[in-house]
């Protein structure tokens, strides 16, 4: 069985390998800066420093929450938030679109981190754009998750449906598959689980963590 300090060594390795686009765009871009002289050059560098450091800021924040303790231990977390994150991810690419359906105000902490990494995987597979809904509900003492990732491609690897059924050999988890092998164990450890269905069209996947 995966250990918890494996299973965290994983999801570091997974944001590292996320966070090195933008921060390597963060160092290249002050290089340029360093050698330009032209004033409408400097301009564009300096902007293109903002995007990626914004974009930098956004994933951090995701993974900060995704990953991690933020807001403490508290059980419920305002769903503006996850929503506000999301929304940072998908405004990095003018081809993504999301649709947002929650309308509960709080969830819990496990709900949230169970949808941050489905919508992530989502993200990741419309890899020539589309768009992501997102829906969750509270009924009859536990909660629902909806994730539709829909677009002209659709590239999502085997091995994280894998993990997400529980049926990844743990030596052949990876960086990419941590966060669904993160996913299946809240989802266990709520009493709930885990299913997608996967079409050319569209990835869709869908959870149920009970209350408590």
């Amino acid at each position: 069985m995966t250990s918890s300090t494996d299973l965290a060594a994983l999801l570091c390795s997974r944001l590292c390998h996320d966070m090195l686009s933008p921060i390597g765009a963060l160092n290249n871009g002050l290089e340029l800066l360093s050698a330009e002289t032209d004033p409408e050059m400097r301009k564009r560098c300096l902007e293109l420093l903002e995007q990626s450091a914004q974009i930098s800021a956004d994933k951090l924040k995701f993974f900060r929450l995704a990953y991690g303790a933020a807001g403490g231990f508290g059980e419920a977390v305002p769903v503006e938030e996850p929503r506000l994150l999301i929304e940072g991810l998908v405004a990095g690419n003018e081809r993504l679109k999301l649709e947002w359906a929650v309308a509960e105000e709080t969830l819990a902490k496990p709900v949230v981190k169970v949808l941050l990494n489905l919508a992530a995987i989502g993200i990741d597979t419309l890899i020539r754009g589309g768009t992501l809904a997102i829906g969750a509900e509270k009924r009859d003492g536990a909660t629902e998750i909806a994730i539709r990732a829909a677009g002209p491609r659709i590239a999502f690897d085997a091995n994280i449906g894998k993990a997400l059924d529980g049926l990844l050999d743990e030596a052949d988890l990876s960086g990419r598959t941590a966060p669904a092998h993160l996913i299946r164990l809240l989802a266990a450890e709520c009493g709930g689980g885990v299913q997608y269905a996967l079409t050319d069209e569209a990835l869709i996947m869908g959870a149920i963590l009970p209350d408590g």
